[in-house]
């Protein structure tokens, strides 16, 4: 690790890149973790890689290896600037390097219609919820989706019942979740402040036989307040009295104390099918 460290910081130094926390710019400098991240993602030849992320490009050049193309969104100018420099110095003629913000860019423009494509990313933790509620709800998803997030949102998106959150449900819709590994904050330069998790995302076909937008907005009610029972969340998002809600989740087999955070993906589905007249 101390051999990346240095590299790092010699490039830092020479093209004075200084990281900045506003941007989540921590640079993985431990190269065990890359090859690990590598291996989840289980890329091949006949991949498509969408990088988000690159920083200073380790894991680019990792991946340009066993990856049949690689396209690495930077947005920062310098680091892209940087990066292109790297690529073409390498000879890297599978790497595109894109210098845009990954929530902007148009698909379409890089990656062929009808072709599948996987995700790896060390992505900034200020954009963790938009990117996974953007490309996991996409009408075109990547077929998996490998990510470096914070310890702390990796363990809720796992989460199972009775710790579910709005979170845990809305990604476990559309993908079975995996902790990968731990990566503790001194693995990274600068150090950040939290340890990290890398987790794997393996999308599912189908999100719900349901219609999309009554499975969110029933799931939302539910969620709306911690403290009270999921029949006056319901009974305030679905405008009907609590105990008409209790009767129903009763006749479905639930406590009718239950909370959100108790309930499974298959309790949702249920009251999706029982409620979903009174959605509006």
């Amino acid at each position: 690790m101390s051999e990346l460290l240095a590299r790092t910081r010699e490039i830092c130094k020479m093209f004075e890149i200084k990281p900045a926390r506003s941007k989540g710019q921590n640079f993985l400098i431990n190269e065990k973790i890359y090859d690990d991240i590598i291996k989840a993602a289980n890329i091949n030849k006949q991949d498509i890689v969408l990088e988000v992320g690159p920083g200073l490009g380790f894991l680019t050049a990792k991946l340009s290896k066993v990856a049949g193309r690689v396209i690495a969104v930077e947005l920062d100018d310098q680091l892209a600037n940087y990066l292109q420099m790297a690529v073409d110095a390498q000879d890297l003629e599978n790497v595109e390097i894109i210098n845009q913000d990954i929530l902007k860019l148009n698909l379409a423009n890089y990656i062929p219609s009808g072709k599948t494509f996987k995700v790896v990313a060390n992505l900034p933790y200020n954009i963790t919820s938009i990117f996974l509620r953007s490309y996991l709800s996409a009408s075109y998803k990547p077929e998996s989706m490998t990510l470096m997030l914070q310890k702390e949102v990796a363990e809720r998106i796992v989460a199972t019942p009775p710790d579910m959150s709005l979170l845990a449900v809305s990604v476990q819709c559309y993908c079975e979740p995996e902790i990968i590994r731990e990566v503790k904050a001194g693995n990274f330069w600068p150090e950040p402040e939290i340890d990290s998790c890398v987790i794997k995302f393996n999308i599912k076909p189908k999100l719900v036989s349901e219609d999309d937008k009554i499975f969110f907005r029933l799931v939302r009610s539910g969620f709306s307040s911690k403290r009270k029972m999921l029949k006056n969340n319901l009974a305030a998002g679905l405008k009907m009295k609590s105990s008409e809600l209790e009767k129903e989740i009763i006749k479905l087999g639930l406590d009718p104390k239950i909370r959100a955070e108790q309930l499974s993906l298959e309790n949702w589905r249920k009251l999706v099918a029982a409620f979903s007249s009174f959605v509006v």
